[in-house]
């Protein structure tokens, strides 16, 4: 270290200099006055240069060396502030001063720039990187293996993960919150009022990832959990922001009487408060444990010498005065101290740090991306519904006969989509529209669009409100199915997930139609895979032959579900959504 400190360095690690002179006879005093009345003439003569590069010499020198170092926009006030002090100090490397040059950048933009595996914005290039999470580094690591950079295990502060309530809608309650009971992780029932889980875009942010994982982990990995990650993800998709910015106004929007939670860092949470006194959050702990936001050290230098340099800066922001300036500035220390004076009790932060839950790995990190975009991708489905006479059959243990519960269950299903959804409705039995078996009641657009002065949604509601089976109807199943698949293919657009679901609770028996044989062959002529369209049928009553749905679903990538009871129409919807986390033609009906 150089001979110059400032208030962000301390003396801890210091070894005492040593006297250049301990071993020679001291000079005559008359002879040191002279030498000093000298040299104090020619720094007279030399004015300010004289000075500067006097005291150059006495630390560094030459070209300095100067290192650019790209962090997490929380943390370039801290980090500006520490790096001045920094800059101020005689750091050398080789008698070359060593000069520090903090700017912000999105840990996904450079993470995305190393790997060339998602959007960047450019300018991901730097000598040190200090994202906000060690995701980011596991994931650019994973794709681009151990040369990319060094992680030098380092920590400079930490942040855990909270839940954050808009201030004067919290309802106190003797029991904390959890990631399993945060987010709904079965089909919604009718009353409920789900807590509105906000959180930022995972695929941009390490708080909005590690948010599905701790939720994932609560729900379990089992194939039979799958279903309820898939109710989760649809839950938060509803709620999610683009970045901080749009969450933060999330905080001030007036509660619309759910319990309205943002996944927030505690830093972040405690940034907000700072910029909108008249409208605090109020913070909350999850029960057993958060995942902690914990700001590593990566080197990215290539040359050993700025390499050498970076070291310097990673050991200054170590000591106790730069752990300081974190937590004075709303963060942890890297061992988790904070300053309840900071992080106000009144505001519902605590001193000591909660539990801290593992990072979540690479492959897990992969893996929720990968079904988070796939179920973000728009839905376009086609719902038929059967309206045989067998539709009329009362279901055991209700008052409800089998079209009563579908349509009840169906209606439920429809708060399953955003409203960007594209949904339609058709109804079948035999030669019900002139000499066809199948009826248009609306065809496919988005939920939101205007239908005779009402939504689409709104209009599937009361068509589903009027559908009523024939009593005397029969089913024609083949010939509906292909009309369906030829209509979807059709108006087939790429940048959505188009299917049909088919509700039946009949084999078909329609004897002027295809034949099962002929339909398939049709169906495997016609399907392609740059345009999937998956067929999901959910069939009940206790006469079904599954044999016949499930080659259709097995053709086209879909499933096929049979029960006798059909009030679990909402389970099996969440089971017919998970079909699309998996590749076409892998998923198996029940």
């Amino acid at each position: 270290m150089g001979r110059h400190r400032g208030k962000y360095e301390d003396d801890e690690g210091r070894t005492p200099r040593r006297s250049s002179g301990g071993g020679r006879r001291r000079r005559a005093r008359g002879g040191a006055f002279i030498a000093l009345a000298a040299a104090f003439a020619i720094i007279l003569g030399l004015g300010g240069t004289g000075w500067y590069l006097l005291n150059r010499q006495g630390g560094c020198g030459g070209q300095d060396i100067t290192l650019d170092v790209a962090v997490s926009p929380e943390l370039v006030p801290t980090m500006q502030d520490i790096s001045a002090d920094f800059n101020g100090g005689d750091h050398a490397v080789d008698g070359r001063c060593v000069k520090a040059e903090v700017r912000g950048a999105d840990s996904a933009n450079v993470t995305y720039g190393i790997t060339g595996a998602g959007p960047t914005m450019g300018d991901t290039e730097s000598d040190v990187w200090i994202p906000d999470s060690s995701l980011w580094p596991n994931m650019a690591k994973d794709d681009s293996g151990e040369g990319a950079f060094t992680d030098t295990g380092t920590s400079v502060a930490s942040s855990p993960l909270i839940l954050a309530q808009p201030a004067g809608t919290v309802e106190e309650s003797a029991k904390k919150p959890s990631w399993d009971a945060l987010v709904p992780t079965a089909a919604p029932a009718s009353g409920e009022a789900p807590n509105d889980v906000r959180l930022i875009d995972p695929v941009r942010s390490a708080s909005g990832m590690a948010t599905l994982a701790l939720i994932s982990d609560s729900i379990g990995e089992e194939e039979a959990g799958q279903p309820q990650l898939v109710a989760a993800l649809q839950a938060l998709q509803r709620g999610v922001s683009a970045n901080e910015e749009e969450a933060f106004s999330t905080l001030s929007e007036k509660s619309d009487g759910s319990s309205r939670f943002l996944v927030l860092s505690e830093q972040a949470a405690w940034r907000y408060n700072n910029e909108h006194p008249d409208s605090p959050a109020q913070v909350h702990y999850p029960e057993g444990g958060t995942y902690t936001l914990d700001y590593p050290y990566i080197v990215r230098a290539s040359d050993p010498v700025v390499s050498r340099a970076a070291e310097l800066l990673r050991e200054s922001l170590t000591r106790k005065a730069a752990q300081q300036a974190f937590i004075d500035n709303g963060f942890r220390s890297a061992k988790g101290t904070a300053d309840p004076d900071v992080l106000s009790a009144d505001a519902g932060f605590q001193e000591e740090a909660p539990e801290n839950l593992p990072t979540p790995s690479a492959t897990a990190v992969d893996s929720l991306t990968q079904a988070w975009n796939q179920l973000k991708l728009d839905t376009r489905l086609l719902t038929i519904v059967d309206i045989s006479g067998s539709m009329l059959e009362p279901v055991p243990g209700t008052d409800m006969n089998r079209m009563d519960v579908t349509r009840a269950a169906s209606i439920e299903g429809l708060n399953l989509f955003p409203e960007d959804s594209e949904l339609g409705l058709w109804q079948f039995s035999v030669q019900i529209n002139n000499e066809l078996d199948y009826e248009e009641l609306l065809p496919v657009r988005e939920l939101s669009a205007d239908v005779d002065g009402r939504t689409q949604k709104e209009a599937i509601t009361e068509a589903w409100t009027s559908i009523q089976p024939k009593p005397d109807g029969d089913t024609g199943l083949y010939d509906t199915y292909l009309a369906a698949y030829r209509e979807m293919s059709r108006s087939y657009k790429a940048d959505r997930i188009n299917s049909i679901l088919m509700l039946t609770d009949g084999n078909n028996d329609d004897a002027n139609s295809i034949t099962l044989e002929e339909l398939i062959a049709t169906l495997q002529d016609e399907s392609s895979a740059e345009r999937p369209i998956p067929i999901f049928t959910i069939a009940f009553g206790p006469d079904i032959d599954p044999q016949p749905l499930e080659q259709i679903a097995e053709i086209t990538g879909g499933a096929a579900y049979t029960t006798e009871d059909p009030t679990e129409i909402g389970d099996i919807f969440l089971e017919a959504f998970s079909q699309r986390l998996d590749t076409p033609g892998d998923g198996e009906g029940e």
